[in-house]
Order: structure tokens, then sequence, then C-alpha cells
């Protein structure tokens, strides 16, 4: 079906760059003239919005605890009706925009825009969020390299927006809901595969860092809560011995750095053209991170994708984590394997604690680590390194497919909505109902630290 489209027979041009040639029958308008400032404040009873990246306009109790608290205050924030176009003021230029489907009011920083009733509510978050109108955030924002920039009105209010015809919209809706439960249904698929590689590797891994590879060894109790027994010619030993906190704030020189973030894949380098996370609109309170320093996510949230990895670059990473430098870096390998293999058997839990179900820095020194001798330390990562070699291709390799999809439907969605591709035939022939597909699923956020801020 999606092979089979074609683009419209008669076209025109727009007369602006960025959208090229439009439909002929399409008109167009510059977004001021078919929305408004929306100014009306919190009347006190209404639920809390957020605007999450990927997902557009959602209720903040649905961000799964990946959203920042709101201010105490809540009196300023500004009321959101269904069918208004919200944009988050410091992040529109990353995406983080939509078009609400909701009654609730979200944080007075973000902008509001009233729509005039000439785009469907469901065809206009499509078109809003598609990335070439995302583009056009980015030429109406100002800031501070690629990471500070915030949208303005006076530029925003003249963005050209294409309009199809209200049944051409509600056709364009039609395919692209289908096509996305289609392309959700395969990313599910391959999101289970990568669900069991991963548990395949971390057996292997928790096996060795905490058994060796030795089947005939003796073995102790260890003493500590999350290893029942360990070697007994292992030692016990305080991570203090071996790791110190180190907190070097950038300050005025964080342009110098390239932005770190620490995701399932261990510490890596942002990319910021990534529609994934936050970054803080303050980034000279991020901190230095060196080569072989061990990052440390010491609090607990649902879904959190790693407590530790260890950084292979230079950069810096903002100050929810913990930067621990490590005397010998063959014990920082060990140690990142060993509470990695902890990380995902959920055995930190002994360490946590208070409100916010946070490790305290001196309880992570003072823990205990079952540490095996130099030799053999380095068998173990060899080992590990060889067996989970072929795995660890296979979940790159299956993650490599799931982005490419994710592209692909981007640049679908960017066509269909600017009028490049004509959906028309194609949604007359779809079935009613959709009975064969799931409802389509949000995407999982990789860097739950740096997600989306609901204030």
């Amino acid at each position: 079906m999606i092979e089979d489209l074609k683009p419209h027979e008669a076209l025109r041009p727009s007369d602006d760059p960025w959208l090229g040639e439009i439909p002929k029958h399409w008109s167009q308008k510059q977004l001021w003239s078919m929305s408004s400032p929306r100014v009306e404040r919190n009347p006190g009873n209404l639920p809390l919005l957020s605007v999450f990246l990927d997902r557009g306009v959602i209720p903040y109790g649905e961000g799964g605890g990946q959203v920042h608290a709101p201010s105490l205050d809540l009196s300023n924030y500004q009321v959101v009706h269904p069918g208004d176009f919200v944009l988050n003021n410091q992040q529109a230029w990353r995406g983080s925009v939509g078009v609400s489907r909701h009654h609730g009011i979200i944080s007075p920083a973000y902008i509001v825009l009233r729509l005039n009733g000439e785009l469907l509510p469901t065809f206009a978050n499509y078109l809003f969020r598609c990335p070439r109108l995302v583009d056009q955030f980015v030429a109406a924002s100002k800031g501070v390299g690629d990471i500070q920039r915030q949208v303005f009105w006076p530029f925003l209010r003249r963005v050209t927006v294409p309009i199809p015809s209200t049944t051409e919209q509600e056709a364009i809706v039609r395919f692209l809901d289908h096509a996305n439960r289609r392309i959700d249904q395969f990313i599910r698929s391959k999101k289970k595969l990568i669900a069991l590689l991963n548990e395949q590797k971390q057996a292997i891994i928790q096996q060795a860092v905490t058994r060796g590879l030795d089947p005939n060894v003796t073995f102790k109790e260890s003493g500590v809560p999350w290893v029942s027994e360990m070697p007994a010619h292992w030692q016990l030993t305080p991570n203090r011995a071996y790791l110190r906190v180190r907190k070097v704030l950038v300050g005025a020189r964080h342009l110098e750095y390239q932005l770190l973030s620490l995701t399932k894949r261990g510490v890596i380098i942002r990319d910021l053209s990534e529609n994934k996370g936050k970054f803080s609109s303050d980034m000279g309170t991020s901190q230095e991170v060196r080569a072989g320093d061990l990052v440390f996510c010491l609090f607990d949230v649902p879904e959190t994708p790693r407590t530790v990895g260890l950084s292979s670059h230079n950069g810096m990473i903002t100050g929810a984590y913990t930067v621990l430098e490590c005397r010998d870096p063959a014990i920082a390998r060990f140690l990142e394997a060993f509470y990695i293999a902890m990380d995902d058997s959920k055995l930190l839990s002994p360490l946590y604690s208070g409100l916010r179900n946070t490790i305290p820095k001196d309880r992570l020194l003072g823990a205990k680590t079952p540490i095996p001798p130099a030799g053999e330390r380095e068998r173990i990562l060899s080992f590990i390194a060889k067996e989970t070699r072929a795995i660890q291709a296979g979940i790159d390799r299956t993650s490599a497919e799931i982005g490419l999809v994710q592209e692909y439907r981007a640049r679908l969605i960017s066509d269909v909505v600017t009028g490049q591709l004509d959906v028309r035939a194609a949604a007359a022939s779809l079935p009613t109902f959709d009975t064969d597909v799931a409802p389509t699923e949000s995407e999982d956020d990789e860097d739950i630290v740096d997600g989306e801020a609901a204030a």
C-alpha cells in the first residue's frame, strides 16, 4: 500500500523555500492568521499536562516518572484546551510540541496557541510535529549554540502552514494512523527480541562477575545483601578503596565540552539531533567527565535504563549523575560489569533509601564489592567480552532496524502532511476497523535522567 503512493498530479509553488511545491488544490497561511496566543490562567481545578518528545501533549501522570516535578505554585500555570497547539519554549526546536487532546494546565514558560479550526486537531498534531515543521521552529528560535534555544512568537507567527481540505485531512489522518499502527507492531516485535537477547547477555555477565569461571571453586558467604555467596579466595572490598567522587562543574566553559549521556549503550556522546530526552537550560551546572570515570545514576525511577557506565569519552554530563574516578582502570571495568549485573537483576534495592529512593554517595562508597585477583579479573572480563560479542551484535543490528523504520516513519509523515504524497486513494481502501493490529504505543526513552520536563 505504502509503496504504491504517488505524488499529487498538479502542484504549484508555495512561495516559501522550506515548503517548496504543494498540491494545487491546497491553500497556505502563516501561523499568525490561523492561531492566537491563549492567555488563560489556572482556575485551580484542572489536571497538569506535559509535552513529551515523540509523544506530544500528555497528562503529567503518564510520564512514567520521566518528568521533572512541577512548581509548587501552580497559580500562574496556563490553561490548555483540546485542540490547542502547545510548544515547549526551550525544546520546540527538537520537536517537543503537540496539539492537545486534553483540558488541563501547563507551565507558564510554554507557548499555547488557540487554533482557528481550519486544521483538524488530529491532522495538526501530525503536521506540527513532522521534521520539516520542526525545522521551522529552529529558524524561529534564538539562543546559544545547539542546546540553549528559545522560540520567539514574532518569528514563529510567520511560519507557513499548508492547509488541505477537511476531507483530505481526514484521509491523511486515517492513512497515517493505520501506517503508525503497522510500524509500531514491527517495533514491538523487535523490542521483544532485544529484551530476550539482553536477558541472555545479563545471565552471562552475572554468572561471571559473581561466581567466576571455575566450576569447581569453593564458595563462602559474602556478607552483603546483593550476593549471597562468592568464591572463597575473592576479597570483599569497600568501593572507597578504589573510587572517589569528583564533581567539577564546567561553568562558562560548557561550550568546550561534548555532551554525554548514560544509556543502555553505556556512556555515549549525545547526538543533539536526536529527539530524545531533555537538555538542561543551564549547561554550566553540568559536571566534567573524563575517560575512565564511572558514571552512576543514584536514584531509582521506573524503567531507569542504566545505573552505571564506564566512560571512554571526555565531556560533560548533567548534575543529576554522580561521577567517580577510579585509581585502577582494570578495577573500574570490573566494577562496571558487576554493578550492571546487580542493576539488571534488581539487586541494588538494599542501597536505596528516602522518599526519592536514592543511593547516598557515602553508602555507595561504603558498599563492599567481591573483587577477584587481578589475573582472574582480566580472564573474567575477556570471557564476558568474547561470550557476549555475538549477542551484542544482534542487539545492535536489531536496534539499527528500529532506527531505520523510525526514520522511515518520520519521512513518510512529513511527505504526506506537506503534500509530497497523495494518500487519498490508499486511505479510501483501508478497512473500517484495524482489528489485526494493536493500538499505538509510545516510544521508550533511553535516558530517563534527561527526560522531558513538565515545568
